[in-house]
């Protein structure tokens, strides 16, 4: 009894590379990349909190704790917005949308 070309095709190497090994690593690399950005964002953001705080300190600001909590939860929207942008980008790479988004998953934990 032969295998049909369909089941054959399904796992070739070709096939999985293209369509799951492909997007996968690329998802692994976007979501690296999203880690590391995000890390940068977050040491530029707490350097800049606590030159605010030194400026206060010596009377150079003044800053309102309503408008820094405000400022922190509009970073917070931001970031995941961009997160969801991502991964809905990487989705669409595969018909099955489950590599490249996994990848990504993967990537964020190990960035």
């Amino acid at each position: 009894m032969k295998d049909s070309p369909i089941s054959s095709d399904f796992f070739s190497s070709d096939f999985l590379m293209g369509n799951i090994g492909a997007p996968f690593i690329m998802g692994l690399a976007v979501g690296y990349f999203a880690k590391k950005m995000l890390l940068m964002a977050l040491f530029l953001g707490g350097a800049a909190i606590v030159l605010l705080f030194v400026g206060e300190y010596y009377g150079i600001t003044k800053i309102s704790d309503i408008n820094l909590q405000q400022a922190a939860s509009t970073a917070t929207d931001m970031a995941k917005q961009a997160s969801d942008f991502l991964v809905e980008r990487l989705s669409r790479i595969t018909s099955k949308s489950v590599s490249a988004a996994g990848g990504f998953f993967v990537g964020f934990r190990l960035g």
